[in-house]
């Protein structure tokens, strides 16, 4: 039996009807406390909103694995770096050349490098957030 101290979560799945709502609502008051933080000790499942919510309950040997293979090419150097600060920068050239001190063609050039190695083609949506997410499971 665990202590008074113990750090105890609560999730909670949608309103259901029936057995399948029901299974479904069970399922998703399971996932709910995974997106929780300490200072969230219950969570709604009608609550998750953001893809960082939504992948923190996903386990962590499935991000690693996920990271790896989406990323894995690009190694930790430059061309990561140079991804992280270009989506950070909303895909921005120019600011992601101000703020790595590059010039703009050197960040063509790396973002295209990233392009080649993880198969990813950057205007798109779905790439972009493969991506994203991938880095966020490294």
């Amino acid at each position: 039996m665990r202590g008074p101290q113990a750090d105890l979560r609560l999730g909670v799945g949608a309103k259901a009807a029936g057995a399948e709502g029901l299974r479904a609502s069970l399922s998703q008051a399971r996932f709910a406390p995974t997106a929780a933080d300490e200072s969230v000790p219950v969570r709604e499942v009608e609550r998750l909103d953001t893809l960082a919510e939504l992948m923190a309950g996903v386990p962590p040997e499935v991000r690693t694995v996920f990271a790896a293979q989406t990323l894995g090419a690009l190694g930790d150097g430059m061309l990561r770096e140079t991804l992280e600060v270009f989506l950070a920068n909303n895909c921005s050239w120019a600011r992601t050349a101000e703020a790595l001190h590059l010039h703009v063609n050197t960040v063509h050039y790396r973002i295209e490098r990233v392009q080649v190695l993880t198969g990813r083609d950057l205007p798109r949506l779905d790439h972009k957030l493969d991506l994203y997410a991938a880095l966020r499971c490294g």
